[in-house]
């Protein structure tokens, strides 16, 4: 097996429509490290998110991921937790080596880590993962891929 940097860190989202952004974000998880902990938004926090689309149901999603690991045979080195705010267990798991965050996403890691060092706990290193582009160099999303402007792959359509 690969040397791996880190025993454990912790990815997050709400992983509608699962896409190559996705993917790509899931399997640098398990490049950086051993253990992943994947934190899916539950429909709660999910609606309180205001996306113009409507969400598939936590267990929907929960299952597209699983499935999705599985397939790559990483499902034995994830464990899932329902997020249902923005912070999840990043601010109180003493475990937790390291955060994997979008560019988007990434203000909100630096915010966790400001909440660690208060509480007196260690930062956890932070990757940040650039966007993946559709074919038009615009990012892929759950959104774009509702609206069907791209498919899951970032093909345009039409």
């Amino acid at each position: 097996m690969a040397e791996q940097r880190l025993k454990t860190i912790t990815v997050a989202g709400t992983f509608d429509v699962m896409h190559k952004g996705h993917w790509y974000l899931l399997d640098e998880a398990f490049r950086i490290a051993e253990q992943v902990l994947v934190g899916i938004t539950t429909d709660r926090f999910a609606a309180s998110l205001k996306k113009p689309h409507v969400i598939d149901p936590y267990h929907v999603r929960l299952n597209d991921v699983q499935k999705y690991l599985k397939n790559r045979n990483l499902l034995q080195r994830t464990t899932f937790f329902p997020l249902d705010d923005p912070y999840g267990i990043a601010i109180n798991n003493s475990n937790l080596e390291g955060i994997l965050v979008s560019e988007e996403t990434e203000p909100r890691a630096e915010e966790i880590n400001q909440i660690r060092v208060n509480k007196g706990k260690k930062p956890l290193l932070i990757f940040v993962m650039k966007m993946v582009l559709a074919d038009d160099g615009k990012p892929i999303s759950s959104t774009r891929v509702r609206r069907q402007e791209v498919d899951r792959y970032g093909r345009l359509i039409g």
